[in-house]
C-alpha cells in the first residue's frame, strides 16, 4: 500500500537534494507528484542562505501526491533542525487545504 493509499499528511524526506551525480531526491518527488507547490521550496532556500552559502545550490521541491505533502531537506541534522523551522507554522493549514478544507 502506498503512502499516498494510506492517506499520511506529510512526508519529509532528507538528503539528496544536492548537485553532486548520487543527488536524486527532487526527481524522485517529482515522479510521484501531482502538483508542485514552489513557494515552500523557495522560501526554505532563501531562510537558509541565512546560514549558508550552500543552500543555493539546493534543488528540493515541494509537491502534493494525492492527499500528502511531501517536502525535500537537506541531509545534515542541522539543515533539517532550520527548514523544520520554516515550515513550522504553515503544515497544519496546508495539510486542511490539500484535504479540501477552504477556509482561510
Amino acid at each position: 500500500q502506498s503512502f499516498v493509499e494510506r492517506e499520511i499528511d506529510l512526508v519529509i524526506t532528507t538528503g539528496g537534494t544536492g548537485i553532486s551525480p548520487r543527488d536524486c531526491m527532487p526527481e524522485a518527488t517529482l515522479s510521484v507528484s501531482a502538483r508542485q507547490v514552489p513557494g515552500i521550496a523557495e522560501t526554505i532556500r532563501a531562510e537558509s542562505l541565512k546560514s549558508t552559502k550552500y543552500a543555493m545550490l539546493s534543488r528540493a521541491v515541494a509537491v502534493v501526491a494525492g492527499k500528502t505533502l511531501i517536502i525535500n531537506f537537506p541531509g545534515s541534522t542541522q539543515g533539517v533542525r532550520e527548514c523544520f523551522e520554516v515550515i513550522r507554522k504553515i503544515l497544519p493549514h496546508s495539510i486542511r487545504q490539500i484535504k479540501g478544507n477552504q477556509d482561510h
